[in-house]
């Protein structure tokens, strides 16, 4: 089985835009976590598609859900957690309520903020994580990336050429995600920033897939604008 995991457990708290979380702005027609649900149903290859939202806006989204889908079939809607990696872990215990787990079942997580995902990303993410175990989304990065260890000097400017802007999809086998979580102490779980890191810090292969500048997480206001103008208009003055 191949899941897909919209993770939208966050509340917005770098956009102070609205009286919602910023998934739930518009873009265009429709709310921007709409449009990024769209582009996961889009993919025959993805079993079910759960989301992971905060327990207070799971109402809000399943009636956004029975407005804009009309085959929400493939669709569940669970309660996210604390961080990213909470949401994911509340996720794929939703799906072994349900199912018990097999040594192949993939799941392909995904930031819900970020709505121009393209199919061909998801699909490289789908084989990617079949064939390797794990897999991240990135883009080259297009900048030099300067090191500050106490954010006043320079600590250290890395070869630009082996930097790389990690996006999402990133996607796993799923009972080799949850075995090398459960090994981590405490301290390493919570210095987590994502998944992935999960698989580094125990040396564990992660497979590059290319990702496109256009896949952008919308963080803050000018990101915001930027991806308006990107679909062509504007609902917000």
């Amino acid at each position: 089985m191949i899941y897909g995991a919209i993770l939208a457990g966050g509340i917005g708290s770098r956009m102070k835009l609205a009286d919602m979380p910023k998934q739930f702005l518009p873009l265009g027609d429709k709310p921007i976590i709409i449009h990024t649900l769209e582009k996961f149903l889009i993919s025959s290859r993805l079993d079910k598609v759960y989301i992971g939202v905060h327990p207070n806006w799971i109402s809000y989204l399943n009636d956004l859900i029975d407005k804009h889908i009309e085959d929400n079939s493939r669709v569940y809607v669970v309660e996210g957690g604390q961080d990213r990696n909470s949401t994911i872990f509340n996720i794929i215990s939703s799906i072994e309520k349900n199912k018990s787990l097999s040594e192949e079942d993939i799941i392909v997580t995904h930031d819900s903020v970020r709505p121009f995902i393209t199919l061909r990303i998801l699909e490289d993410n789908i084989d990617a994580a079949l064939k390797y175990g794990a897999c991240d989304t990135v883009i080259n990065a297009t900048d030099t990336i300067v090191e500050s260890r106490d954010g006043v000097s320079i600590s250290n400017i890395p070869p630009r050429k082996y930097m790389y802007q990690g996006q999402t999809p990133q996607s796993f086998n799923i009972n080799k995600l949850k075995k090398l979580y459960t090994n981590l102490s405490q301290e390493e779980k919570e210095a987590l920033t994502d998944a992935c890191n999960i698989f580094v810090k125990r040396d564990e292969y992660v497979h590059l897939v290319k990702g496109e500048v256009s896949n952008l997480k919308i963080t803050t206001v000018n990101d915001y604008e930027i991806v308006q103008a990107m679909i062509g208009g504007s609902d917000h003055d």
